[in-house]
């Protein structure tokens, strides 16, 4: 029997309550290592959940969760690598972005998605850009680096490759779960999450009709010790307030 809209709502907001309240857990310093990875890999799986609970409540009340844009102006330093995390999680969690070109410093993204998905990359990219400053603050470069610059930028790189990596596993994981021949409203579950892509598709599709695929290089070797410093990271954190055309959390100078 299908849940009423108001009690799918509910039932969204405490799985967000939930995932708050793990993630504070995870960041006390009594914790452990091996305890705070767990506390957030249960973080991970909550708020992927609650992606498919927002997607099915929008599928009956089209009104809660309608298709949504964003341009997010990303400062230096380092926006390409900021950018790269911000699009490796919004491309996890169902959202596309398009990098555009312009004469300005920093990068600017045109991210599009479901409103719940375009929240949910916030919350995340938000949390992890903070982790990713402190971790790089804290990470030694070689005697031998050549070029310190470079051995940073690679570290920054390594470490949000392997938090879009973790993310996107949860997410599969999740879908995978939703829509496995045992699970209830499996097959309306699959159609749900594929049309919600091909919508998002489309818009980009109509906003954008020519396109070309980005790849970030790096020079440094700092990428094996950024990425091991990713699998710890919390991919979650406190949602700050949105507003369209924002500057997300930059890096301090």
């Amino acid at each position: 029997m299908t849940p009423e809209a108001p009690s799918s709502s509910e039932a969204a907001s405490r799985l967000l309550d939930r995932v708050r309240k793990l993630l504070a857990k995870a960041e006390d310093e009594s914790v452990t290592p091996p305890e705070a990875q767990a506390l957030t890999a249960k973080a991970a799986e909550l708020m992927a959940k609650y992606g498919i609970d927002r997607a099915l409540l929008a599928a009956d009340r089209p009104e809660t969760d309608r298709p949504d844009n964003r341009i997010l102006d990303i400062d230096n330093p380092w926006a390409r690598v900021k950018a790269h995390l911000l699009c490796g999680l919004g491309s996890a969690l169902r959202c596309q972005c398009i990098v555009l070109t312009g004469s300005r410093p920093g990068t600017r993204i045109h991210m599009f998605g479901y409103a719940s998905d375009i929240e949910r990359t916030d919350l995340l990219y938000t949390s992890v850009l903070v982790q990713m400053w402190h971790g790089l603050v804290g990470a030694q470069v070689p005697a031998w680096s050549r070029s310190p610059r470079a051995w940073r930028r690679s570290w920054l790189l390594g470490f949000a490759t392997a938090v879009i990596s973790r993310v996107r596993a949860a997410e599969h994981a999740a879908a995978s779960q939703a829509t496995s021949p045992g699970a209830e409203s499996s097959s309306r579950t699959a159609l749900v999450l594929a049309d919600r892509t091909q919508v998002i598709r489309r818009n980009v599709e109509q906003a954008y009709p020519v396109t070309r695929n980005a790849r970030i290089t790096y020079s440094g070797s700092g990428y094996g010790a950024g990425y091991a410093e990713g699998q710890r990271a919390d991919i979650g954190g406190s949602k700050i307030a949105s507003r369209r055309n924002r500057t997300l959390t930059s890096a301090p100078r």
